[in-house]
């Protein structure tokens, strides 16, 4: 696979405070930073909801449903925006005193989204409004099944819509047509936060709070779950995404986040005041998201809806166990997927497989081939389709692609061409899902490929690795180190700054069995760099004394309370 490293292009450098180191500037500067406004991370620069197309129609539901004491129904998606939004609504509305429940479909049962088979379920608990959240968009047939039945139904979701709408009460979507809301990324549970926003202004301005006794809602104490569920579903990491993220780490740290959130961080071996982005992603997220890929993510939502913070840990233990069985499951899938790739690279160089890829075992598990597909795509560096069968002639496949490739595009032109091949889509430009019959395995395996080739911008599979340049000697220690922790957040959108640099190997080990620690010094300096690679092997390229071209983030490492720069390494190349 052809490998790039190429120099972030560095525009204008903005004015900042003295105090900011040049190499801090380069990078804001790089990812697009103009002005000194767009780092701040106050809730006041939030943008206002008004321009939400969709939001006062929304609100008259709720205002509704809270006057005439009618019951609400949440549909959620099974992953952890789903999940996240969910909760973010079920806490407000029952702080209000509606009488509020909720439905999360399982995967394996019913599918994504608010299908006709789910409002039926729902329709047994006699709602009068059903709410989605993270998902809907795209549910024509189940909105007309819940109206049908004398339900009215309210959209919340942000996944890019179809040619045809749902002909729902009210949606909010800030990517559907003539919406003028200035961010396109929120996460599903941004677009329900903004919502509530919306419904308590309305109620202020009823004065309805004063006249009911009900306590005004702080919508801040929600900014924890927003803030999580914005990092995991890896939406990019706009100014409103990077306010909103900010502000729920902030409380994380202070010890504010719910008893859910709270559990999380102790399964999974964080410190709250030390949390970062990246920890919300990495640790917290597939914790919960394994309850929806294995068994049912009603055991996420519990967990994140609990103020008992026993059960929270007892909860949060089971969602770490369901993780650690995820894990045994995508090893031996990943290795049957690494088996596909190797019949190809024994015909053909890697760099002449199909521009996308079709991956599929009878035995793979529906939960998790996701995972599996951005792993080998990381690999390939090409669009990924990881299928598993759902019996009845029927295979639901998880996508994951590579920039320049925008999935759900492609997966409408082939449905265009081929009206009947895929029974359903739907999703964003990185990643996306399908259903089709496995008898139309091989055609759709040779249009996808064809059709990625043609939408695929010039360069999309050179693996380009984006550094922000290299660091000097005097540079790369504990200050900078710690200073990129607490700046960003970094995430989607928004990396995490990546340098590159040659170095000397002055001495290496294998740890943890399968990682490969490193202590590095530069050419003519004699400081010497602490530095680990994970799942690294050994080789002849690492032995004592070898020049490599190394591709890093710098990191604080902490060990029986002592703290010290680490370079975490990304790629290694001999020089």
């Amino acid at each position: 696979m052809k490998k790039k490293i190429v120099k972030r292009e560095v525009g204008a450098l903005f004015d900042v405070a003295l105090d900011m180191p040049s190499v801090l500037r380069r990078i804001y500067a790089s990812r697009g930073i103009k002005e000194q406004a767009e780092l701040d991370h106050s809730l006041q620069k939030l943008t206002s909801f008004h321009t939400l197309l969709g939001i006062d129609a929304a609100v008259d539901l709720l205002v509704e449903a809270l006057f005439q004491r009618q019951k609400i129904i949440v549909v959620a998606d099974f992953d952890v925006d789903g999940a996240t939004s969910c909760v973010v609504f079920m806490k407000t509305l029952q702080a209000l005193g509606v009488s509020v429940d909720y439905l999360v479909p399982n995967r394996f049962e019913y599918g994504y989204g608010l299908t006709p088979e789910i409002v039926e379920v729902a329709l047994e608990k006699k709602p009068d409004l059903i709410v989605t959240v993270d998902n809907g968009i795209a549910s024509i047939e189940g909105v007309a099944t819940a109206q049908k039945n004398g339900v009215k139904v309210l959209i919340t979701d942000h996944h890019l819509p179809g040619k045809t709408l749902p002909e729902a009460d009210a949606i909010v979507n800030p990517n559907q047509p003539g919406d003028d809301f200035p961010s396109k990324n929120l996460a599903g549970v941004g677009v329900v936060f903004y919502v509530m926003l919306a419904l308590r202004a309305r109620l202020r301005e009823m004065n309805w709070f004063n006249t009911s006794g009900v306590a005004d809602i702080n919508m801040a104490k929600m900014l924890d779950l927003v803030a999580l569920g914005t990092v995991a579903d890896v939406v990019p990491l706009d100014h409103i995404n990077r306010i909103l993220v900010t502000q729920g780490l902030a409380r994380i740290r202070k010890g504010q986040a719910c008893a859910g959130i709270k559990a999380l961080i102790e399964v999974a071996g964080r410190v709250a005041d030390t949390m970062v982005s990246t920890d919300m992603g990495f640790a917290l997220g597939p914790r919960l998201n394994a309850a929806g890929r294995l068994d049912d993510m009603s055991l996420g939502i519990e967990c994140l809806l609990t103020n008992d913070d026993q059960l929270a840990r007892d909860q949060a233990q089971e969602l770490d166990q369901l993780n650690h069985d995820r894990r045994l499951i995508e090893a031996g899938m990943k290795e049957q997927a690494i088996a596909h790739i190797s019949v190809w690279e024994k015909t053909q160089n890697v760099d002449d497989l199909p521009h996308g890829l079709c991956l599929y075992e009878k035995d793979w598990h529906q939960g998790v081939v996701g995972i599996v597909a951005s792993r080998i795509k990381d690999i390939v560096h090409r669009p990924v389709i990881a299928f598993a069968s759902t019996g009845d002639n029927e295979l639901k496949g998880s996508a994951r692609s590579i920039s320049g490739v925008h999935i759900r595009d492609v997966f409408e032109a082939i449905a265009t061409r081929e009206p009947q091949l895929l029974s359903k889509f739907g999703g964003h430009a990185m990643a996306a899902g399908l259903t089709i019959k496995e008898n139309n395995l091989e055609q759709f395996k040779l249009l996808f490929a064809e059709e990625v080739g043609r939408q695929a911008e010039a360069g999309s599979f050179v693996n380009v690795i984006y550094s922000d340049g290299e660091l000097e000697a005097q540079d790369i220690g504990l200050e900078l180190a710690e200073q990129l922790r607490r700046e960003g957040p970094w995430g989607q959108g928004f990396p995490e700054p990546t340098f590159d640099g040659r170095f000397q190997i002055m001495g290496s080990k294998v740890v943890g069995g399968k990682h490969l620690k490193l202590q590095l010094k530069q050419k003519g300096a004699e400081k010497r760099f602490e530095a680990i690679a994970f799942n690294q092997e050994l080789d002849t390229q690492l032995q004592e004394s070898a020049a490599v071209h190394l591709v890093y983030r710098l990191d604080v490492n902490e060990f029986r309370g002592r703290k010290s720069p680490q370079l975490l390494v990304q790629h290694i190349m001999p020089c």
